[in-house]
């Protein structure tokens, strides 16, 4: 039998698989690398592995037998029916106290199934969002694990070793039990389709309402890089519209406007209506890519539907000023966004029972991940100050920027209106934050019209105890119902 010399195990070798192991490799862990398809695993040793001390397994049993105890198997295949396949492959081959961790984009649902059904078998199960793309996975990602405690100590030298750094800290730390590690990816990735979606409406206000070249909002971007906006999506998407092809034309108008997606957007959204949390903004974006899916549908009625009969807005003739208006207001639709995630972590915790450390969270997302971004450092402090803060837009930091921001945002979104230019992230955020603020809004009448049609009953501001219902027609009777919802 062979020694067992590896610290770990990860199966599957694409690109994020390769480039995890190779980091762990250059962290001074002996890897011990596994592919469904054994040709790879070769193929990767004679190549990217080639005068490392990683080392390959051809078999399960192989695998096993290699590693170090407690045995940590890491997985980096495809949600879904591939991870349960895989777990199911090799649960028999370990003991007690082993550890199965799923790296991939798993539903938090289903991390939640695995590691119940895990612990039954004396499994440790880890669910680990990993964020940064390939080349984080290389040199550096955000790290969010959660799953069984007891498995923590034995991971956390490699995990903290290999993640991303910030202000000299691991961008990876212990979030909670079953599926907590795979709920907050999940928002992390809510997040990340809000703030992609934010700009593209932004570039979309640059290009169509003032008229601004490629390389002229470039330079944009560039400018809000330097200050509060300062994030890496700000960063490559200043690289990304001053890129020019083989010849010498720009290519983001060369590309079909038909956005695509994998599904984590979706389901930030689902979470967010199952625990009533109005996660607003993210789920316009999911919409907005869906609507931009429809590509042929849109060309048809561009034919056919008038747009804005209005002149232009006065907002736009002063390009200047605008774009100094715009990127006020991209930020404070975006700390209302990462309030709006937050909200929907909270609630979750609460249901779970995970206890989440908001503020580690931030700083988990503050290197490495695909939304960094110094915006992130005062959402970690504004948690570390408060731990029990409601709602980021309370905290004194976050008010007073969007209070500074709230006039640029209104003209921002009203000139957008005004000249049909759609900006559903940009107005869905004002809209929370306005409906956020107000003590009393138009619920009133929903409950009174639920309440005439179905007999749901209500209560009133001077006794919020006590269900009422009112005979409104005079052909009504007494009895509610619970049974009709609406």
């Amino acid at each position: 039998m062979p020694e067992a010399t590896a610290d770990i195990a990860v199966i599957g070798l694409a690109v994020m698989g390769q480039n995890l192991i190779l980091n762990m490799n250059d962290h001074g862990f002996t890897v011990c690398a596994f592919n469904r398809t054994v040709a790879k695993v070769d193929t990767f040793l004679n190549n990217e592995a080639k005068g490392t001390k990683i080392i390959g397994a051809h078999s399960i049993e192989e695998m096993v037998s290699v590693l170090k105890r407690p045995r940590r198997v890491m997985l980096l295949v495809q949600a879904g029916t591939a991870v349960q396949s895989m777990i199911d492959q090799i649960v028999p081959h370990l003991e007690k106290g082993d550890i199965i961790i799923d790296g991939g984009n798993s539903e938090y649902h289903d991390s939640n199934r695995r590691y119940k059904e895990l612990k039954e078998k004396g499994i440790l199960f880890v669910g680990c969002g990993v964020s940064g793309g390939e080349e984080g996975a290389r040199y550096g990602p955000s790290l969010m694990p959660g799953g069984s405690p007891e498995a923590w100590p034995h991971l956390k030298d490699i995990f903290q070793s290999i993640a991303a750094k910030s202000d000299n800290e691991a961008c990876c730390d212990w979030l909670g039990e079953a599926g907590s590690g795979h709920f907050v990816k999940m928002v992390h990735n809510g997040i990340e389709y809000g703030d992609m979606q934010l700009i593209a409406e932004a570039y979309d206000l640059l290009l169509n309402g003032l008229e601004l070249s490629q390389d002229e909002m470039a330079n944009v971007f560039d400018e809000w890089n330097k200050g509060e906006l300062d994030s890496f999506l700000i960063e490559i998407t200043a690289n990304i519209l001053r890129y020019k092809d083989e010849n010498g034309e720009s290519v983001v108008p060369k590309i079909l406007d038909s956005a695509g997606q994998k599904g984590t957007g979706k389901w930030t959204g689902i979470s967010a209506l199952e625990y009533g949390q109005p996660v607003t903004l993210i789920a316009e974006a999911v919409f907005a890519r869906c609507l931009s899916a429809l590509k042929e549908q849109r060309v048809s009625a561009s034919k056919v539907l008038p747009g804005s009969p209005l002149s232009t807005p006065e907002a736009f003739k002063n390009k200047k000023d605008f774009i100094l208006k715009l990127g006020q207001a991209l930020y404070a639709s975006k700390i209302v966004s990462y309030a709006q995630g937050f909200m929907l972590l909270g609630e979750a915790s609460r249901v779970f029972d995970w206890k989440l450390n908001f503020g580690a969270i931030a700083l988990m997302w503050r290197g490495g991940c695909i939304i960094r971004s110094r915006f992130l450092g005062g959402i970690k402090k504004a948690f570390d100050k408060n731990p029990n803060l409601q709602n980021l837009l309370l905290d004194e930091f976050f008010k007073k920027a969007v209070s500074d921001a709230q006039e640029s945002w209104r003209v921002v979104v009203a000139s957008a209106a005004l000249s049909g230019i759609p900006t559903p992230a940009f107005s869905s955020a004002l809209a929370f934050y306005d409906g956020y603020r107000r003590p009393v809004g138009p619920a009133n009448l929903l409950q009174a019209q639920r309440d005439y049609f179905g007999a749901h009953t209500y209560k009133l501001l001077t006794d919020t105890e006590t269900s009422v219902h009112t005979n409104w027609t005079g052909r009504g009777g007494r009895v509610t119902s619970n049974a009709y919802q609406a």
